[in-house]
């Protein structure tokens, strides 16, 4: 089993659900990469130089922040362009980068899904490791059966980060992360569910999976906009009344 394997998916759209807003959005994506398994512990160990207790458990207790300077190591490792900048606080995504990053929301969705319209892409006993297992830690990857897509846990073990905002509006920098985790009822193991936390949070239940490729624009890569999260966060701008961060 190759840790480090990526799927190549071809082009196809996936429709997002927002549950607060009551809205949803068809987002038409190119062929990209992603990870057949989430990244694990191992990966970090051999990266970081970082000591792995569970060598093929997925890494978990990871920030955002974390996540994507994990991507830019990954991408030194291999010779790959990074595909993040910091400045600060700041990060900025060079879309045109070879290099490892974080999906969109629109890309996990879609690579999840795997084709599928329901809240699981089969029975969740088989393919997720979740609170009715049992369990008391995550589990070591590829042991439940995979999706159409040959993806493995993208449902349940651990939540997985992504590149986008979670709203803007409402939560500020919080970043988004999907899939659910090993402790989750079925209500929250889902392929459209959404959960999120700042970038420098972290989460014993939340850990990432790697993806390459796919942009189409320099500001709205698969799904994302800069732009409409500038103009639907109101950054630089007045808050909408009643507006207070997650504490």
């Amino acid at each position: 089993m190759d840790l480090w394997e990526l799927r190549a998916l071809p082009a196809g759209t996936v429709t997002l659900h927002d549950a607060r807003r009551k809205t949803q959005r068809t987002v038409a994506l190119e062929p990209f990469e992603i990870g057949v398994f989430a990244v694990t512990e191992e990966q970090f160990a051999e990266v970081l130089g970082i000591a792995a207790q569970h060598p093929r458990r997925p890494a978990r207790d990871l920030s955002w922040m974390r996540a994507i300077r994990f991507c830019n190591a990954a991408s030194e490792w291999e010779g790959l362009d990074r595909a993040y900048a910091f400045d600060g606080e700041e990060v900025t995504w060079h879309v045109d980068s070879d290099g490892y990053r974080l999906p969109t929301e629109a890309e996990w969705e879609y690579a999840c899904r795997a084709g599928s319209t329901g809240p699981h892409f089969g029975p969740l006993a088989d393919v997720a490791w979740t609170a009715a297992d049992g369990t008391s830690a995550p589990q070591d990857v590829g042991l439940k059966l995979p999706n159409l897509n040959g993806l493995f846990d993208t449902l349940g073990n651990v939540w997985e980060w992504c590149w986008d905002f979670l709203d803007p509006e409402r939560y500020d920098d919080y970043r988004v992360f999907r899939g659910g985790g090993f402790a989750d009822d079925a209500w929250s193991v889902r392929a459209g569910v959404r959960r999120g936390g700042a970038p420098r949070m972290h989460h014993d239940d939340v850990g990432l999976r790697l993806a390459r490729g796919g942009v189409d624009a320099v500001d709205a890569a698969q799904g994302w906009s800069a732009r409409a999260d500038v103009e639907r966060g109101g950054r630089g701008g007045a808050r909408p009344i009643g507006w207070t961060p997650r504490g």
